[in-house]
């Protein structure tokens, strides 16, 4: 891959840390990605899964990783809890964090896609608490923004998958799968 030309989409599965080394020799990059040279272009905690890019090129990274670049991120949460329209308003609206106030660009329900894999380990199930699906689409990333976000509209986030950095998505791309895609 030549620096800058291309970059590295991965779909980071649940466990993993979005890094290349552990100290307490936990899953990272390393084994994931054979692709020398590459560094990820902002991070997913440990227990959130879906698309990683990764790429040689520094200054891609800073456009694809920092807010000032306003690149669009999709995030799909599953949460406990039936959102209604107030919530979804709200989480665009914009809501108070601890480190100040956060707004998604769109929040929408949708259905649980079919294409999604079952996580391992899957998630903890209580049958008295429904749960649902949304799409909330940031301009930024704060560390664990979406979860703490959808907490503060009283919807905690179960799973969360990152769809889409920019142009590109996680389509076709199982846990732990890589491709290699232009720079568009």
């Amino acid at each position: 891959m030549r620096a800058g030309r291309a970059v590295v989409l991965l779909n980071k599965p649940y466990g993993v840390l979005c890094q290349f080394t552990s100290a307490d020799a936990r899953r990272t990059l390393a084994g994931l990605v054979a692709d020398p040279g590459v560094y990820p272009a902002g991070r997913l905690d440990a227990d959130s899964e879906g698309l990683v890019v990764l790429c040689a090129d520094g200054a891609l990274i800073a456009r694809i990783a920092q807010p000032r670049y306003k690149m669009h991120k999709t995030y799909w949460a599953q949460v406990e809890g039936v959102p209604d329209p107030a919530q979804l308003r709200a989480l665009v609206a914009g809501v108070a964090l601890r480190d100040g106030p956060a707004r998604a660009i769109d929040a929408r329900a949708f259905r649980e896609p079919p294409s999604l894999w079952p996580r391992d380990p899957p998630i903890r199930k209580r049958a008295a608490i429904p749960t649902a699906w949304l799409a909330v689409t940031l301009a930024e990333g704060r560390n664990r923004q979406v979860r703490r976000m959808t907490a503060a509209v009283g919807l905690p986030t179960l799973r969360l998958v990152r769809w889409s950095v920019g142009p590109w998505t996680l389509e076709g791309l199982a846990p732990g799968q890589s491709r290699v895609a232009r720079v568009l």
